[in-house]
């Protein structure tokens, strides 16, 4: 129920379009999805150094680093998940206000969860990559610990193992992480994004 003594400045503001100008950029949400170890947040690293170096003003926002702040009172119930990726779609959605182009590196495992944050941020602005790496490759890397833990029980609802994980539907890039290099993945994250923020180098 909205509050009746709340009263937006939106309108009053400076609008995104004044932001981006001063940036000499477009601001997008590029929104990372795939297993735990798939490698969405060394992608997403790899990419945020490569638009800096090109100019661009960018900010990467990664499960962890949002669970042990803004979210760190939430858990991993059904609904704290979804609340947890409709926090991080809000932010998401100020810093395209803001005109920085944002890499979000989430599980995110439902078309339903993603869709929560399409349509938050605004479908225009969200640019969903797909690291499609396979599951026992992900396992195998196991990089924080937790397929072990997940095979013992140790785990609960853990994605890929005893929670499904759904494909994007129609992602702007597919890319698994076991067929190409890194650089041969940033390249390919950078065809898909520079056209749409405006290169600038």
């Amino acid at each position: 129920m909205k509050e009746k003594h709340i009263y937006p400045i939106f309108d009053k503001t400076l609008q995104r379009l004044d932001r981006e100008r001063l940036l000499n950029q477009r601001s997008k949400v590029v929104w990372f999805t795939g297993l735990s170890g798939s490698g969405k947040s060394t992608l997403a690293l790899a990419l945020e150094r490569e638009l800096h170096g090109r100019g661009y003003l960018c900010y990467l926002l990664d499960g962890d680093n949002i669970r042990s702040g803004i979210n760190s009172n939430l858990g991993f119930t059904e609904a704290d998940r979804v609340e947890n990726i409709r926090r991080i779609a809000e932010v998401c959605k100020l810093f395209v206000d803001c005109g920085v182009v944002t890499l979000a590196s989430f599980v995110s495992p439902t078309n339903d969860i993603r869709k929560l944050a399409s349509d938050i941020v605004g479908a225009e602005n969200f640019v969903e990559v797909f690291v499609s790496t396979p599951l026992e490759v992900c396992e195998q890397r196991d990089v924080k610990g937790l397929y072990k833990k997940a095979r013992a029980g140790e785990v609960k609802d853990f994605t890929g193992i005893s929670s499904p994980f759904e494909q994007p539907q129609s992602p702007a890039l597919t890319i698994d992480t076991s067929k190409f290099s890194l650089e041969e993945c940033t390249q390919q994250l950078l065809e898909v994004l520079l056209p749409m923020v405006g290169e600038n180098s």
